[in-house]
């Protein structure tokens, strides 16, 4: 078995994909971009950590907002950041890149003199390419020639280590020089120089992956068979040729050459399919997969890739790849598969976590009501809340993973309050419904789709919905068709849902009720990432875990809310709650500041009580939930 800590090392382009959102129109008409992880490299990295692969970046970013966004969101998809220097002088790279039409889609390379071309040989060592089983480069970082030395330098270091070499030739002629920036999607061209450096890694690779027009230039003649004649005299490795929508040929050192056909699908994008390719085929590679079995994998997420928008954001799970595999003969638009896509986004965007206690401070009408019995102006609300949130900063500050904390807030009286928790990088829920609406309203807008693009996409969306599995036919339909549309509107947009159901109580309510609503959601096709739902008996936590067991596995969990219920018989309620799986934590409001905003508002509490009650209470039921559930 290796000891190795790493399976590869992804050497090369990472940088900031700006995507046009119009589709099927000019890059010049384009009217809004979305920001993505990019970069060849940088794809591959993040491709093969979402299959399980142990991946590390090898590469620079500048000292700017870009450079860390690079670097955060390698690491969010559990790419190893350890070797990501920031460039003092350069800057990352950028890419617009748009979707034409069905074979047209233009970019423009933003690169001169960009921080990933500017690593350094000192930026890595022979202990850590040696910590490798791979090492995975691109034709890119040959294109100038202090870049081309540090590759050859990182090159002869795996070899001296036993750690193969993989060369994705990726040619890109405008990154050699050649065209114009507008022609950056082209690549096709001749150039003797990229023929030659590249031809001076051939001797030392175990793999080499291009697609024809790339082995044209990889192999010096504009014949394929030539060209890869050439290349395979040089290489004493294996040499694959991407062919699209054909699938790939293999060219091992020693047998016959395989053909392996590819998977039918609807074109949407063909940017970023070779990378997922390649993070496919090692994924197999490194596990000792057979060369069917790995072009396969890799000709598996290539599909999934061109059926989607983005890069890296389209590449699969190792879960959902196996899933497609099983049904990949019915999917001939697999973007529109409901369960893939489901399934895609449970396991690539979601922020799953074993515990959280959140401090919920969203209410708006409950404490109208308060402000007006004490007859306080409802603008002294804004400025509770603002002690409420310094309440919680304290008791984060202090806890040992605060990362489990969070709070749920409302824009109507805390709209600075959800920006500065979510710059500084704590959980946030944002409330989106009109309080006690039903059916249920949402604050901005019927249709809410245009308003959570501007949300944060750290935000998480929390939607109140009061129901009975019983409710008249008309309100329930409506009802369900404004929280179906909100999720809709949260897949399209990567944002995380939270659904709370409280039950309405004019209809009786047993041990299988909550569980009924559930499951209706569940076969609308709802599947928010958590649920807010009310103490439940031990029965019913059965009935509910086996629901959502039964319809996403893959959903964060349960959160409990409080609905003002003494501490004494909260208590109770997460003890009957945390022997249960599905139960992740709390999300409670009134029952932590609902006393002092009693007393605040009638002038009877000072902001430092105030802050200390809430923070108090809070801690209290923390200690509580982690005393049941330490894990």
């Amino acid at each position: 078995m290796s000891t190795r800590t790493l399976d590869v090392i992804c050497l090369g382009r990472a940088a900031v994909d700006l995507y046009g959102q119009q589709l099927g129109t000019r890059l010049e008409d384009v009217q809004t971009f979305a920001k993505s992880l990019g970069g060849s490299s940088a794809n591959v990295a993040a491709g093969l950590a979402r299959l399980g692969v142990r991946s590390a970046m090898l590469t620079r970013v500048g000292d700017e907002q870009m450079g860390r966004f690079v670097r955060e969101a390698l690491a969010r998809e559990g790419v190893d950041t350890s070797h990501v220097a920031t460039d003092p002088r350069r800057l990352t790279g950028l890419v617009l890149l748009g979707v034409a039409g069905a074979d047209e889609f233009p970019h423009i390379f933003y690169r001169e003199n960009c921080a990933d071309l500017g690593l350094e040989t000192g930026d890595f060592d022979d202990t850590w390419i040696g910590s490798a089983r791979a090492l995975a480069l691109t034709g890119t970082h040959l294109s100038t020639a202090a870049s081309a030395a540090v590759a050859v330098e990182a090159v002869r270091l795996a070899c001296a280590a036993g750690t193969g070499v993989v060369l994705d030739i990726d040619f890109r002629p405008v990154l050699w020089g050649i065209g114009r920036a507008a022609d950056g999607a082209a690549r096709a061209a001749i150039s003797t120089e990229a023929t030659a450096r590249l031809q001076s890694l051939l001797p030392h690779c175990e793999l080499v992956v291009g697609t024809e027009d790339e082995i044209r230039v990889a192999g010096g003649s504009g014949d394929t068979a030539t060209a890869l004649a050439a290349i395979r005299i040089l290489c004493p490795g294996t040499v694959v040729v991407k062919r699209g929508a054909a699938g790939c040929a293999i060219h091992p050192r020693d047998g016959a050459m395989l053909d392996v056909p590819g998977f039918p699908v609807e074109v949407l994008n063909t940017l970023g399919a070779g990378d997922a390719f390649l993070a496919g085929f090692l994924s197999g590679w490194l596990a000792g997969a057979d060369w069917r079995r790995c072009a396969t994998l890799g000709n598996a997420c290539g599909a999934l890739v061109v059926s989607r928008h983005a890069c890296t954001p389209a590449m699969p799970s190792g879960i959902e790849l196996e899933e497609y595999l099983a049904r990949a003969g019915d999917l001939a638009r697999p973007a529109l598969d409901a369960p893939l896509r489901d399934l895609h986004l449970a396991t690539t965007t979601r922020r799953p976590r074993r515990n959280l206690c959140v401090l919920a401070f969203d209410h708006r009408r409950q404490l109208e009501q308060l402000a007006r019995e004490s007859g306080a102006p409802l603008a002294r609300i804004a400025r509770f809340k603002e002690l409420v949130a310094e309440a919680f900063a304290e008791v984060a500050g202090a806890a040992s993973h605060p990362e489990r904390l969070g709070v749920i807030v409302d824009e109507r009286y805390g709209s600075g309050i959800l920006a500065r928790l979510t710059v500084a990088g704590h959980w946030v829920g944002r409330a989106i419904e009109v309080p006690g609406s039903w059916p249920v309203e949402f604050e901005a807008r019927r249709h809410p789709g245009l308003d959570l693009q501007s949300w944060p996409v750290a935000q998480v969306v929390k939607c109140l919905v009061a129901c009975h599995p019983d409710d008249p036919v008309e309100q329930r339909l409506a009802q369900e068709e404004r929280v179906t549309e909100l999720h809709l509107d949260c897949q399209a947009l990567s944002r995380e849902l939270l659904l709370e159901v409280v039950l309405r109580r004019e209809r009786p309510v047993d041990d299988t009720t909550l569980a009924r609503v559930l499951r209706r959601f569940y076969n609308l096709g709802v599947r928010p990432a958590w649920w807010k739902l009310e103490p439940q008996s031990d029965a019913s936590w059965r009935a509910v875990g086996e629901v959502i067991g039964d319809f996403d596995p893959y959903c964060n969990g349960v959160l409990l809310l409080g609905l003002d219920a003494p501490e004494a018989e909260l208590r109770a309620a997460f003890a009957t709650a945390a022997p249960h799986a599905i139960c992740r934590g709390f999300a409670v409001g009134r029952s932590i500041f609902g006393p002092a905003a009693r007393e605040w508002l009638a002038g009877r509490y000072s902001d430092a009580d105030t802050m200390r009650d809430v923070a108090d209470r809070y801690r209290r039921l923390i200690d509580i939930w982690q005393g049941l559930r330490p894990t």
